[in-house]
């Protein structure tokens, strides 16, 4: 096994550093750290105490647990000199010995330098960050964010919050889950009772930065994590402003399955001579080795019989199927639940309270098919999936290498088959010659092809439904959803005054309000004129009697003689 770690060079760094944008970007920091300290001054110290601000009642974490490959000889989280608290708590969860990227990671995080870590899906990545984060904190703190963890989605950022938490749980610091598709109100409550460590995404992040709820101006640890990930989604311009409110002397630790160009400008733009650590073989592929990968040519109109048969594959468990477009993963996820299977379906037109449902259901076994966007690759961390399909061939080799992360994960072994469509040819060429998989033309197969039940191990004589014999999941409707708009507050209509005694005074409809009687006396020149006061009510009297009369038609002329004047 070798492992590659290099550094940039210093001369480039100090180059770029004596720059005019450098500079500009430098007063900005100077101007946001000002607002950040005069923020402070007029918070109250009492609202600053630490409080439980963590993770949110309902969340789709799961406990920290020990499922990432790990050899016999690596060190110990102790030999590494890392606090007795954290080693306490890993400890607890079973994790003793560093995995792979941490091995590496660890000595050069702690020591307080720049780290950028490399390393595929599911290799442990979230400690290698999180251990040296919370290690570095200083306990107790003031009650202003010390730490600050950007991720791409929502899903991810309640995991990573979960997993922080349960290795910080005898520390006494606070950690707090920032991201959106919730109530502001419940978030900023949290900030203002005090948090050290913050994990957001970068959408809620600075929506309550800008509005100075969110204090960053003594954070000196940072951490992008899935940094690729969100720049396919497009958040590098909200990470560069990210970048600009936080101070210069800083931390910053970003960490990625992959290493695009833009990621690697955006290291040297805002790091400072950082460690490039890549947790792999030289000669590694980027693919699980433990996962047997399947690829079939399948036409659009024949793809929803052979996935309801590869869903009745032999030893399968948890499923997951990635479309690229929302509307298809749904409309997969409706089809399914019509064939009889426990489908749920993730995408980004769902409100957060139905995303989080589906992902209860899906952890706590009452649906085992889970089909997903490919925004949702990233931020679901799910151990027991066993079978991974691609409904939809992926749109390049990083899509493909994040999509079969799902499965093969902590030393199991897992299944990935991929429907390529006679339009879609060409773009898998493309991810087979970049990642070596020797397929470049993938079988014609069809729902009733022998070749698909004997690769799959499905029951002879399956169909495109689901035996009732099979039908054991409770479902998506056995989950509850949480109702997300508990924390705001509803403006209720005045209907009554209160009396001095506490009871309501009751209420006054138009029907029963007596009427206000108004006399009205008329001047001339300042002067008042008698008489006129009786004058005022005669014409109501009038209008009364007249309004009692009906109505005169009104006569319309007809254009006949409309025109004869004119003829005239």
């Amino acid at each position: 096994m070798k492992w590659c770690a290099y550094t940039f060079p210093a001369a480039a760094h100090r180059a770029r550093s004596r720059g005019p944008a450098r500079a500009r970007t430098r007063l900005v920091r100077e101007r946001l750290i000002t607002l950040t300290a005069e923020v402070e001054a007029h918070l109250d110290p009492v609202l600053l105490e630490h409080s439980e601000a963590g993770v949110p009642a309902e969340d789709t974490s799961h406990p920290l647990l020990a499922d990432a490959p790990v050899a016999n000889d690596s060190p110990t989280f102790a030999e590494l000199g890392v606090r007795d608290e954290i080693v306490k708590a890993l400890s607890e969860a079973g994790i003793e010995r560093t995995f792979a990227i941490q091995e590496l990671t660890l000595p050069i995080a702690l020591a307080g330098d720049d780290v950028i870590g490399q390393a595929r899906t599911g290799t442990g990545k979230t400690l290698g960050f999180g251990v040296p984060l919370l290690h570095r904190l200083d306990t107790p703190g003031d009650g202003t964010p010390q730490a600050l963890v950007v991720v791409p989605t929502r899903e991810l950022c309640l995991q990573v919050t979960h997993d922080l938490t349960d290795a910080s749980k005898h520390l006494g610091v606070k950690v707090t889950a920032i991201y959106g598709g919730r109530p502001y109100e419940q978030q900023i409550a949290a900030l203002r009772k005090g948090v050290d460590v913050v994990i957001g995404t970068p959408g809620r992040l600075l929506d309550l930065a800008e509005q100075r709820h969110l204090v960053l101006g003594k954070v000196k640890m940072l951490v992008l994590d899935e940094a690729d990930e969100m720049l396919d989604l497009g958040f590098l311009p909200d990470i560069e402003r990210i970048l600009t409110m936080v101070p210069d002397e800083r931390q910053t630790m970003l960490f990625s399955a992959t290493m695009p160009g833009p990621i690697i400008t955006l290291a040297r733009t805002f790091l400072t001579q950082p460690t490039h650590i890549r947790a792999e073989e030289n000669d590694a592929g980027q693919t699980h080795e433990r996962t047997s990968q399947f690829v079939y040519r399948a036409h659009s109109m024949d793809k929803p019989e052979m996935l309801a048969r590869v869903l009745q594959a032999r030893d399968r468990g948890l499923s997951m199927i990635f479309a690229r477009t929302k509307r298809t993963a749904q409309k997969v996820a409706d089809d399914l639940t019509e064939r009889g299977f426990a489908a749920a379906a993730v995408h980004g037109d769902l409100g957060q309270g139905a995303r989080e449902k589906a992902l209860r259901a899906f952890r706590s076994g009452k649906v085992d098919v889970l089909v997903a966007t490919d925004v949702a690759a990233r931020g679901i961390d799910i151990d027991d999936v066993t079978h991974v399909i691609n409904y939809q061939c992926p749109e390049d080799e990083k899509t493909y290498v994040h999509r079969i992360g799902r499965t093969g994960r902590a030393g199991r072994t897992g299944v990935a088959v991929t429907f390529v469509d006679w339009d879609e040819t060409a773009r898998w060429q493309s991810v087979n010659e970049l990642l070596g998989l020797g397929q470049p033309m993938p079988v014609e197969t069809y729902s009733t092809s022998d070749h698909l039940f004997a690769d799959l191990g499905i029951p002879s004589g399956s169909t495109g439904r689901l035996p009732m014999s099979h039908r054991t999941r409770a479902g998506l409707d056995a989950e509850e959803e949480e109702n997300l708009d508990s924390g705001k507050r509803k403006r209720r209509r005045r209907t009554g005054s209160t009396r001095a005694d506490g009871e309501q005074a009751p209420e006054v409809s138009e029907a029963t309000r007596p009427k206000r009687s108004r006399s009205r006396t008329r001047s001339r020149s300042g002067v008042p004129v008698e008489g006129e006061q009786a004058e005022t009510s005669a014409p109501e009297a009038t209008d009364k009697s007249a309004s009692d009369k009906p109505r005169r038609r009104r006569r319309r002329r007809s254009s006949a003689e409309q025109a004869a004047p004119s003829a005239d």
